[in-house]
């Protein structure tokens, strides 16, 4: 069953607004490029995911995503939302079977977690619903068919994902995947990541590099 990877990527110069008090813009646009291209590339040593494709309207992003054969749609900037819509209906125009709808922002995405969760059994039309670490936002959708449910992502949005499912009529589930359980949004999410970083070696080299620069240079 071929499976369509699609990642929205906001605009880097707008991204992790929240991370503020943390680090400049600078930073900030250095950090959300190395996130993403740390995605990209566990997507593309994932066995299951086919294809990958980005939808976003950041040009840097757009030369990263071709840099890691990824497909790009280009965007108008309408919010996470959209463009995930924008991604599910070029799915469909593919004729992809299932899509997965990832965030740009969780560095430790780990492939043999994704083949495992892309392998489980799929309803005639379902959803896989994977929450945050806090249990109340989503970080991944797997949707067989791409538009067997409406993304909704946000604050609260995996309560969201759940109801809209059940109103839908979609077999659902809501199934934890440890490698998408962390996406670095606010400075607890970084010191998380960081902590991460301290025990774990050998993943997310870009986001590890570029934090490791950002330490030493505050010293």
């Amino acid at each position: 069953m071929p499976t369509l990877a699609i990642l929205p990527v906001k605009n880097f110069a707008d991204a992790k607004q929240r991370l503020g008090s943390e680090l400049a813009p600078g930073p900030r646009r250095a950090l959300a490029e190395a996130m993403f291209s740390d995605v990209l590339v566990a997507l593309r040593r994932a066995q299951a995911v086919d294809e990958v494709l980005v939808v976003t309207g950041d040009h840097g992003a757009q030369r990263i995503a071709g840099g890691h054969g990824a497909i790009v749609l280009d965007d108008e900037e309408r919010g996470h939302n959209v463009a995930a819509a924008t991604g599910i209906r070029a799915a469909l125009e593919r004729g992809v079977d299932r899509a997965l709808l990832v965030p740009a922002d969780c560095p430790l995405l780990d492939p043999q977690q994704l083949d495992e969760l892309i392998a489980r059994p799929a309803q005639q039309r379902s959803a896989l619903i994977v929450p945050d670490r806090h249990g109340t936002g989503t970080n991944a959708l797997l949707l067989t068919p791409p538009d067997s449910l409406t993304p909704a992502f946000g604050e609260g949005s995996c309560e969201r994902h759940v109801s809209n499912a059940g109103a839908a009529g979609t077999t659902h589930e809501v199934v934890e995947v440890p490698s998408l359980a962390l996406d670095i949004d606010t400075p607890d999410d970084l010191e998380a990541l960081q902590a991460t970083f301290a025990t774990v070696h050998g993943k997310a080299a870009h986001t590890r590099g570029m934090i490791s620069q950002l330490i030493q240079s505050r010293a």
